[in-house]
């Protein structure tokens, strides 16, 4: 004990699995993104500034459902309109693999706040974030930072990203699903 100190504050009682959820699909609803649940595979398109989802089923309990959807609605908080990163990096692009790790550190601080258990899912993306961690030792500084960022404007409730606000594009929901069915979303779009 050190004298001197506060009292530590009163800890939280841990939410039920129930809870937890509740409060992820609160806050998914607060961001008013645009997320439809028919793809092979979760990505974010920014073209058309949506997120695609498989859909719930797919998935072997809620909470790999939305450590997904949270980690693509990091990727949406890129967005021009809402926090502005740079996100034009081809696949395996040093670039690419940046906003992978903000958006992965950023899934990881989200799930931490509504108590769910996230796992790494993109162990694909460890020999990029390594190259780009020894190339630059600051690398992870900025990548927290924005991931940071990224977490408390999900977690903020901040509701500026209405998806009946961005601007129309020539792309449908249709074009969207084909393009990620297809495998194609890394030419255009954040596939995850």
């Amino acid at each position: 004990q050190i004298d001197g100190l506060p009292d530590a504050p009163a800890t939280e009682t841990p939410r039920t699995a129930w809870e937890r959820i509740e409060a992820a699909e609160a806050l998914v609803q607060r961001t008013g993104a645009r997320v439809t649940e028919a793809a092979a595979r979760p990505c974010y398109l920014p073209a058309t500034d949506a997120v695609h989802m498989p859909a719930r089923g797919a998935y072997a309990d809620p909470e790999g459902f939305y450590a997904d959807l949270l980690h693509e609605l990091a990727h949406w908080t890129g967005h021009p309109s809402r926090l502005a990163r740079p996100m034009c990096g081809a696949f395996g692009s040093p670039d690419y693999a940046r906003e992978e790790l903000v958006a992965e550190l950023a899934s990881a601080f989200t799930c931490a706040a509504l108590g769910i258990t996230g796992k790494l899912t993109h162990a694909e993306y460890l020999g990029a974030w390594l190259r780009i961690l020894r190339e630059d030792k600051r690398a992870i500084f900025a990548a927290a930072a924005a991931a940071r960022r990224a977490a408390d404007y999900l977690t903020g409730g901040a509701g500026a990203g209405n998806a009946s606000e961005a601007e129309d594009t020539d792309r449908t929901e249709a074009d969207d699903a084909e393009r990620v069915d297809e495998g194609r979303v890394d030419e255009e779009g954040v596939g995850c």
